[in-house]
């Protein structure tokens, strides 16, 4: 695989947005082992901009690192500096049309509207967070959604 090649206004903007990052992966004494290397890939498909902090005083070492790297990942070396390496790779867009059957509901916000008792004046408006769990009562309040009843055994007829 090729590394990705930026222009040097993007690597710019990658090293500023990068300034405030820690690094999530940690390259030991053992160097860059397969473990290593499926860390590093699974942090850029989750993150896309990483630090990498390399302990070894070997710079040019650390150089060849970077760009073995930026070539296994696809991925653009961004910097290196003292024993800090930071790669880019654009993160992969997820499919929008597959979703979790296991997955409930999110919260969703919902407005309420209260009459005044005198009609002259505007109905005060209210917005709610209505969780996964929780309904809206046709009063404006929020409760936790019903169970559904259990029937009876006798009253069925079971066993």
């Amino acid at each position: 695989m090729a590394s990705i090649q930026l222009t040097p206004a993007q690597r710019k903007q990658h090293r500023a947005d990068a300034h405030h990052l820690d690094p999530v992966v940690l390259v030991g004494s053992d160097g860059l082992t397969p473990a290593v290397q499926k860390a590093i890939d699974q942090a850029l498909s989750a993150h896309g901009l990483i630090k990498v902090r390399v302990f070894s005083d070997d710079r040019p070492a650390r150089e060849a690192m970077l760009k073995q790297l930026a070539e296994e990942l696809s991925a653009a070396p961004i910097q290196h500096i003292g024993k800090l390496l930071v790669l880019w790779r654009p993160i992969p867009e997820a499919p929008k049309g597959e979703r979790d059957p296991d997955r409930k509901a999110g919260p969703r916000e919902v407005k309420v509207l209260k009459y005044s008792s005198r009609g002259g004046q505007r109905p005060e408006v209210r917005t709610l967070r209505v969780l996964g769990n929780q309904r809206l009562t046709p009063g404006g309040q929020v409760k936790r959604a019903k169970k559904p009843k259990q029937k009876s055994v006798k009253k069925t007829g079971g066993a």
